[in-house]
């Protein structure tokens, strides 16, 4: 994958002469120590990543954790005391002001928490005002507010103004005014944080939507490890203005940092992070469709298995056969083609757990995992989903 983003030892000091500060940071001083002594505040310390094009990039941290800071860092609208950010390999903070404006205007769309809406227009003059800034004719940027407005499920409001919208509306209509202006990169500052539950799950299968059509860069911003898990690539735990980790949802719980982290996820519901291709395992036996009824039965028997998978020579699953099955085609003479059966239940491999159990428990043989082009790619058994629930 392509680095859309890259920071390099990122620094943000708060205070009269920031520079100052510089020096005592690789003391071992905490936050809070460098604002007693020296009347600074450390809002990001030392802080590299990288977010490659087309990933959601989650950053997640409790208040005063650094992480809205430095998402204002990646616009610039927070100017960093030291570090390097580079986007599509050039380093941004060596921008002109008409480099930075044009940067900000092409190139990247901010989504805030409080929806940024001007009240006094209408719900498509909202969306068409970064076009209207761009100069974008008035038919065009129109004629593009309502494509937006529909891919985001406001069609036919957009003749309303912002206060006949509810809170869950308003946030439709931020996320469709940053996606008119066809931005590479979106920051995402909480924006779904002031919305109640309900429309908040809604947002969020929204924005999943919305990302497989379009493939944004994204680096999202929130306070909840389980919307950081959900909507995140890759997730970037902070505290005190450091990253404490970085990693796949299924990284991070499978393997914490540290206490903080652990911490952090303890009361995470495993089915709903990891997946069907974090618990699939290869088979131990596989059968070919242009093998006959003995071979399969003979797999089977050396496995100490009563059933197998049944392939074609590019991995397309035809369908699976049991002990019992090709010891009666043995006799009948039949092929393995005759007496395939369907009797089972596939997935694919992004599948959450939570949506296996039921098929684990109902099924009498193990799941299969298959690709779009319906290739086997593992097994799941029965064991594994009732494993991960631990």
């Amino acid at each position: 994958m392509t680095d859309k983003i890259k920071v390099e030892h990122l620094i943000k000091i708060f205070g009269r002469n920031p520079q100052s500060v510089l020096k005592i940071l690789n003391s071992g001083m905490t936050k809070d120590e460098i604002l007693e002594k020296t009347g600074h505040t450390v809002g990001v310390r030392d802080v590299s990543f990288e977010v490659g094009e087309g990933e959601v990039f989650a950053i997640m941290g409790l208040s005063g954790s650094g992480k809205s800071t430095l998402i204002r860092c990646l616009n610039l609208l927070n100017k960093p005391t030291s570090g390097k950010i580079y986007v599509d390999g050039e380093n941004i903070l060596e921008y002109s002001r008409e480099q930075l404006s044009r940067f900000r205007k092409d190139k990247l769309a901010m989504v805030f928490q409080h929806f940024g809406l001007f009240t006094h227009r209408t719900v498509a003059a909202n969306v068409e005002y970064g076009l209207e800034i761009k100069g974008v004719p008035k038919r065009e940027r129109r004629d593009k507010a309502l494509e937006m407005l529909a891919i985001v499920g406001l069609e036919g409001w957009e003749d309303k103004y912002p206060g006949e919208l509810s809170g869950g509306m308003q946030q439709r209509v931020g996320l469709a005014r940053a996606l008119a202006n066809n931005p590479e990169i979106l920051l995402m500052d909480e924006p779904f944080s002031a919305l109640d539950p309900l429309i908040r799950r809604e947002m969020q299968l929204e924005l999943l939507e919305i990302q497989a059509k379009f493939k944004k860069t994204i680096v999202f911003i929130t306070h909840d490890i389980n919307e950081a898990f959900k909507l995140g690539d890759r997730v970037a735990v902070m505290k005190d203005g450091m990253i404490e980790q970085i990693g796949t949802p299924e990284e991070i719980l499978a393997n914490p940092a540290n206490d903080y982290i652990r911490d952090f996820i303890q009361d995470i519901d495993r089915t709903k992070v990891l997946q069907a291709k974090n618990i699939m395992f290869m088979p131990s036996a596989l059968v070919f469709l242009k093998d006959g009824p003995q071979v399969a039965s003979n797999e089977m028997k050396k496995n100490g298995i009563s059933s197998v998978f049944v392939i074609d020579n590019r991995r397309v699953l035809q369908g699976l056969v049991t002990i019992d099955d090709t010891v009666r085609a043995v006799k009948e003479k039949k092929t393995l083609a005759e007496i395939l059966s369907h009797d089972f239940y596939t997935t694919d491999p992004d599948t959450c757990i939570q949506e296996l159990i039921p098929k684990a428990t109902e099924s009498k043989y193990p799941i299969a995992v298959v690709d779009g082009d319906n290739r086997l790619l593992g097994i799941i058994v029965r064991a594994s989903v009732l494993s991960s629930l631990i």
